[in-house]
């Protein structure tokens, strides 16, 4: 289960946010980052118990962390990148600029300057200012960024419902923009719209008049619900 053994190596009494996003496989919205910090790595050992890896948890379990973490002392910042920053910029960099706004976000909010950043994967952004590190599987191993995929999680699917009331047709409650097969069929009837990531392959093929998603991909893109 994951700890605070990577925060307290950094700085063993400081403020060390974990850095997680949410929403980089899917084919329309956008990508959100969350960074999270519990002061002095204050948290009740109860809600410690429970945080893992967000992909690890069901999506009832996730919502109800949720809640807790946001009315617990922690610090938290969420930073968004939309589907047209996501094109403008590419993933990766839209990714990198969520997670610059949720530390941004959290500093203004709490007037803390975090000492380090634990940022999940294996490289970083390249606008901090602070002492940063990344780590391959952070989520399993950093309880500041197990918490920080749990929020960014919930944040992003929060958004993705409350579009799917202006664009009911594709089932972004149920799939969150990834390219199951009822999105697929919707695209196909209906088009695409102004959240789709025109950068992305299917909705390339799409505007070129091909199949959305070969069939190998269509399998793909089903595992990764």
């Amino acid at each position: 289960m994951p700890n605070f053994e990577l925060e307290k190596e950094i700085c063993p009494n400081g403020f060390v946010f974990g850095i997680d996003e949410a929403g980089r496989g899917p084919w329309c919205g956008p990508v959100v980052a969350a960074c999270v910090c519990w002061p002095h790595y204050n948290i009740p050992n109860e809600l410690a118990e429970q945080i893992d890896d967000s992909k690890k948890l069901t999506a009832q379990k996730r919502e109800v962390l949720f809640d807790e973490i946001m009315t617990s002392n922690a610090y938290i910042g969420i930073g968004i990148a939309s589907s047209t920053e996501i094109d403008e910029k590419n993933i990766l960099a839209a990714t990198f600029l969520a997670m610059e706004r949720a530390v941004q976000q959290a500093e203004e909010n709490f007037h803390q300057k975090p000492d380090a950043l634990l940022i999940d994967g294996n490289r970083l952004p390249k606008n901090l200012s602070l002492p940063a590190k990344a780590i391959i599987k952070g989520d399993h191993l950093s309880l500041s960024i197990a918490a920080a995929s749990i929020v960014a999680k919930v944040t992003r699917d929060k958004l993705m419902k409350e579009l799917s009331k202006t664009y009911p047709q594709y089932g972004w409650e149920k799939n969150a923009g990834y390219g199951t097969k009822e999105h697929i069929e919707a695209i196909e009837k209906y088009g695409i719209t102004s959240i789709h990531r025109r950068s992305y392959a299917p909705i390339k093929r799409f505007l070129a008049g091909e199949n959305v998603a070969p069939k190998k991909e269509k399998q793909e893109q089903l595992s990764l619900l």
